[in-house]
């Protein structure tokens, strides 16, 4: 992997599968949770995830799954990585570590500075955390909805486990690079043509993007208000 880790999360075609893995995708994301319109059966997530072995990690992504779930993804697609989405529990993500032994992602709903305590029980027991938009009121969906938060509530945190998400684009991610420097990169609905439907030259483009404007740890100066989408 490279020093900024770039997940595309939600893929559902062979096709944007492969532009995410031709751009140089670190880590390509499947969803398991039926009201999404990103949704996959295991079965299916088996057949299209196979060309990624080897090329980026896999990351399966869940809400609230239950062990049945659980147990049918991971035989069916071997994940690197699982994602959860939901309410668990910091309980829960240890449960779920020592159960498939393979590192577990924590999305944390994050609006306003108060909101990211919610992220400290989680510390030390999931692997990575994803600092994700808080879904709007009534929200089917607690992700993937397009939409960013204050991206300078994360600014000094000591460690570098942890990924920004929640409505970032090809036309933004320069700016949250440069407001955060963020270690890494989590999109799906901005690298998106309609609900569901990635489009390869946003997911080249938002890869593209994201690597330029990496910056030296150096580089200091002003740097600009967190960004909206245009």
């Amino acid at each position: 992997m490279t020093d900024l880790v770039i997940k595309i999360c939600g893929l559902s075609t062979p096709e944007t599968l492969a532009a995410a893995l031709d751009a140089g995708s670190d880590m390509v994301g499947f969803v398991f949770f039926p009201p999404s319109p990103r949704n996959l059966t295991p079965a299916a997530a088996r057949e299209l995830a196979a060309p990624a072995r080897g090329r980026a990690e896999r990351v399966a992504l869940s809400v609230d799954a239950d062990d049945a779930l659980l147990d049918a993804i991971v035989a069916a697609l071997d994940p690197d990585w699982l994602q959860l989405h939901g309410r668990e529990t910091p309980e829960r993500v240890a449960q779920v570590k020592a159960r498939y032994g393979r590192p577990v992602m924590k999305a944390v709903g994050s609006a306003v500075a108060a909101e990211l305590a919610k992220a400290l029980p989680y510390e030390g027991v999931a692997d990575r955390l994803l600092y994700d938009a808080k879904p709007p009121p009534g929200a089917v969906l607690p992700g993937g909805n397009g939409l960013p938060f204050d991206w300078r509530l994360l600014e000094g945190r000591p460690d570098r486990n942890w990924m920004l998400s929640g409505g970032l684009n090809p036309d933004n991610v320069s700016t949250a690079m440069a407001t955060l420097d963020p270690p890494g990169l989590d999109v799906s609905s901005g690298v998106e043509r309609a609900p569901g439907i990635k489009d390869p030259d946003l997911i080249t483009s938002f890869i593209a993007r994201a690597r330029a404007a990496r910056r030296p740890s150096e580089t200091s100066g002003q740097r600009p208000a967190a960004g909206v989408i245009a």
